[in-house]
């Protein structure tokens, strides 16, 4: 019964369009009222989750990825991918796959990497005649996955 109301406090609310993260807050809210844990023990233990140094990375790595494709890093990361591979029937695919190598090899983040490199390729891809929708999944999933690889 108690995952029950869990459950159908986060439908509910995720139904009424609320935002995930607040829906997925709330419903813990709900459940713990209803087993009747005090909510000084729900909040100390969310500030014990939350309260870890090595969160502070992701933030970070976001903030270089931005800063890279902002100062141009990673259009030069792409056109020296470009250079190597771009020439090879599905150029762009390579190069979004030796792009994400690099940046994920500099980086070590695959967020950043997804941020910076698919703001350079995407619209290339759309220029070159790539269907969109190819675009716009193709280069999350190899940026998610390559850096991981690499590192």
């Amino acid at each position: 019964m108690d995952a029950l109301i869990l459950l159908g406090s986060f439908a509910v609310l995720f139904l009424l369009r609320m935002p995930v993260a607040y829906a997925l807050g709330l419903s813990a809210l709900i459940g713990a009222w209803w087993i009747d844990i005090p909510f000084d023990a729900v909040m100390i233990q969310v500030a014990g989750g939350v309260n870890k140094f090595s969160l502070l990375a992701i933030p970070f790595f976001v903030l270089a990825g931005a800063i890279m494709a902002e100062g141009g890093m990673s259009r030069r990361l792409v056109a020296f991918a470009a250079v190597l591979v771009g020439f090879v029937r599905g150029g762009l695919s390579l190069v979004n796959i030796m792009a994400s190598t690099f940046f994920g090899a500099i980086s070590g983040s695959s967020l950043a990497d997804t941020a910076s490199v698919g703001s350079v390729l995407i619209p290339e891809m759309e220029k070159k005649g790539y269907p969109r929708e190819l675009a716009v999944t193709y280069i999350p999933a190899i940026s998610l996955w390559l850096p991981s690889m690499v590192l």
